[in-house]
């Protein structure tokens, strides 16, 4: 069995991250770290947990008795942790904060779709954010075919799990039910490491994204819409899609349109096209706490441990 460790286990990715290990046959928690939590039981704060543990959170972390550590806190709060403590040899880090997605301090980015067989063999491995997922698995079969020129245009809406559990402003229910807005307009954080991995797959890729992120009136999911320029027909495009996500384990090209709600409680991507007068529309879907967080943090953790990628992480999703 692997033996799991998670640190800032009170948010949202750790709550869904201990859904999904509680319920993997090779996986048992060790501790769960909180420092807020310290002492009271794990379904007090994850209440949907109920009857599923009756673990408490530690006041404590001890690295030595874990095979792999789940970092779960916000960002910064990464490197402010191995400032101050060391990895012991053997134990491996699945890192769900930002710090490490530019591949310093000898991570891993994330991404099976396209590193699988780095995450193979890394002890440390960056999981990729949430909107980064959604818009690179959008972009890469392009990317991979030389074909991302002139400008990326990109709107992109996310439920409001994506803002994490502290309630704030623009969270709260009265706020936000029945509500749209947009934030971080262009300036959005998950740019810089979609940057890095377009230009890994297209060398000398120069193209501006612009990139409108919204606020949706629902709690968990992410929908969005790429456009760019394109000569090429669509069923060129569907194939070039269909063979790059050929052996992905959860990533999935359709002809078929595609809704949220197919996604959502899932580590599935749903990816279709739509093609007219010289414009492409890349429609991606995902469930931004699951393959945009701990769904593909477990994906990454059993291609560590040489298990099978799908282990544990076959789920329903909402739809009917």
């Amino acid at each position: 069995m692997i033996r799991a460790g998670i640190i800032g286990g009170a948010g949202y990715t750790a709550g869904e991250l201990l859904r999904i290990l509680i319920n993997h046959p090779e996986v048992e928690i060790e501790w769960v770290h909180s420092t807020s939590n310290a002492g009271n039981p794990v379904t007090d704060v994850h209440m949907g947990l109920i009857g599923d543990t009756d673990m408490v959170f530690s006041d404590s972390h001890p690295l030595d008795r874990v095979d792999v550590v789940f970092m779960c806190s916000g960002h910064g709060a990464s490197s402010k942790f191995w400032s101050e403590n060391s990895l012991p040899a053997g134990v491996k880090v699945v890192d769900l904060a930002q710090d490490f997605r530019d591949e310093s301090e000898g991570y891993v980015y994330g991404l099976p779709e396209v590193n699988r067989d780095r995450i193979k063999g890394a002890d440390k491995v960056a999981n990729p954010g949430c909107f980064a997922t959604a818009l690179q698995l959008a972009m890469l079969p392009l990317a991979s075919a030389g074909l991302l020129h002139g400008d990326i245009n990109v709107t992109g809406i996310t439920g409001s799990t994506g803002a994490g559990v502290k309630p704030g402003a623009t969270t709260h229910f009265s706020w936000r039910t029945d509500n749209v807005s947009v934030y971080k307009a262009f300036t959005h954080q998950h740019l810089k490491e979609i940057r890095m991995t377009l230009s890994q797959q297209q060398p000398g890729f120069d193209s501006q994204i612009w990139f409108v992120p919204v606020r949706g009136d629902f709690a968990r999911g992410i929908f969005a819409m790429v456009t760019v320029d394109t000569d090429r027909t669509a069923e060129e495009i569907a194939k070039l899609y269909s063979d790059f996500y050929a052996s992905a384990a959860f990533t999935h090209y359709t002809d078929a349109n595609i809704d949220l709600k197919q996604v959502v409680n899932t580590n599935k991507a749903l990816i279709h096209i739509i093609r007219h007068e010289g414009k492409l529309l890349i429609i991606s879907a995902i469930d931004n706490l699951l393959k945009g967080a701990s769904g593909q943090a477990v994906q990454n953790m059993n291609l560590m441990f040489g298990l099978p990628e799908t282990m544990g992480l076959q789920l329903k999703p909402s739809a009917f």
